[in-house]
């Protein structure tokens, strides 16, 4: 198969959909990689590891999109990219469609194979390719909220850890899943006051049992959130629902009450986010303030670290991606029942359930599509 390797053109992202290990593991197998010019400049992956590895550079985007039989990238494709992807073709990336209709249009009807790894799923429902990222973005929460809690950014002018005589930081994460997890390490290795708060009994024990008594792990309610988040200087968003819109946890009534300087800091934001007062964000401009409650809602966080998450993240799509080129995506969606769930559209048809009932698009099934696939 020729895959193809676009440049991502999102604002400040400088991940690359293939590092120069991938690459050479895809052509050790027999595939044709193309690359585009410079698309891993940034975080040092010249184009001559790239041809080392045994890529040929291209020079534009047109020719990668209109000679490769898969796609590869990291962010969504943007309207211009859209544009250019065809009938048949194999797009694997994240998506995050659910709050992204016009992105879901353009795909829809493009008549792409798009398969989303935020849905991919693994033999106990996790999500693998999810993860790495979740993780880089969980970590990460921790020291975008620290700085936004400084004065010069409108914050509370607190230290999370506090010092001798002064109290720490309140630090409230809302899910205790990946993100929530490496959010609460993080803030703990600072020496903040840490609360997490999940549905999950099962989740917060075992939150229990690996931190013991640094952790207040609560169980989640509308009650249980008001109390905490009102009393929070940091408010992580951690909440996840695979493929769906995030459930807006926080209200806009409960921002305006929260102390003056605090911040919220939304991880979820890829998924529309689950403070009812967000709004996507960029690298450039990370932070606003509602009810001078400050906000960070960053939402590709993990492109910050871009040389770190490529990694990351390929370390978990090279399997899938070399699946889906020596056995082209029909046999191996059909062979994978965890791929399977990766695929979003097909040919013009949603096949992803919780965004067909976000969007209110017709959903038909990924196993019918694929049994009437001719």
């Amino acid at each position: 198969m020729l895959i193809g390797i676009p440049k991502e053109i999102k604002m400040h992202e400088y991940r690359v959909g293939m590092t120069p290990e991938s690459v050479r593991e895809m052509v050790d197998c027999g595939h044709q990689v193309m690359v585009e010019k410079n698309a891993g400049f940034e975080i040092g992956l010249s184009d001559d590891l790239y041809l080392a590895a045994g890529a040929e550079i291209i020079n534009t985007p047109e020719e990668i999109f209109e000679r490769a039989g898969m796609i590869v990238k990291v962010k969504e494709p943007q309207p211009v990219e859209c544009r250019m992807l065809r009938e048949g073709q194999i797009l694997f990336t994240y998506l995050h469609l659910a709050p992204d209709p016009d992105q879901t249009k353009l795909l829809l009807k493009s008549g792409v194979v798009a398969i989303a790894y935020e849905t991919v799923t693994d033999a106990d429902g996790r999500l693998p390719l999810l993860a790495p990222m979740s993780e880089v973005a969980g970590r990460m929460s921790i020291q975008a909220g620290a700085h936004s809690l400084e004065m010069n950014q409108g914050g509370r002018g607190m230290l999370l850890g506090g010092v001798p005589g002064v109290p720490a930081a309140n630090v409230v994460i809302l899910g205790g899943g990946v993100v929530g997890t490496n959010a609460a390490r993080m803030a703990m290795g600072l020496e903040a006051r840490v609360t997490v708060l999940d549905k999950s009994i099962e989740r917060l024990r075992e939150l229990n049992m690996q931190f013991g008594s640094r952790i207040n792990a609560v169980f989640s309610t509308n009650e249980s959130v008001e109390e905490y988040v009102l009393d929070a200087d940091l408010v992580i968003g951690a909440v996840l629902v695979p493929g769906a819109a995030a459930p807006k946890l926080v209200s806009r009534d409960l921002v305006s009450r929260m102390k003056r300087g605090s911040v919220l800091v939304d991880v979820a934001i890829d998924q529309g986010g689950c403070f009812e007062t967000s709004k996507a964000t960029t690298h450039a401009e990370p932070t606003y303030m509602v009810d001078e409650v400050v906000h960070y809602c960053v939402a590709n966080m993990p492109g910050a670290v871009a040389r770190t998450s490529t990694f990351a993240l390929n370390n978990v799509t090279l399997p899938f991606a070399l699946a889906l080129a020596d056995k082209g995506y029909k046999q191996a969606l059909q062979d994978d029942e965890h791929l399977l769930r990766g695929l979003n559209v097909f040919k013009g048809k949603m096949t992803y359930e919780a965004v067909a009932i976000n969007l209110g698009l017709d959903y038909i099934s990924a196993d019918a599509v694929l049994n009437d696939d001719s």
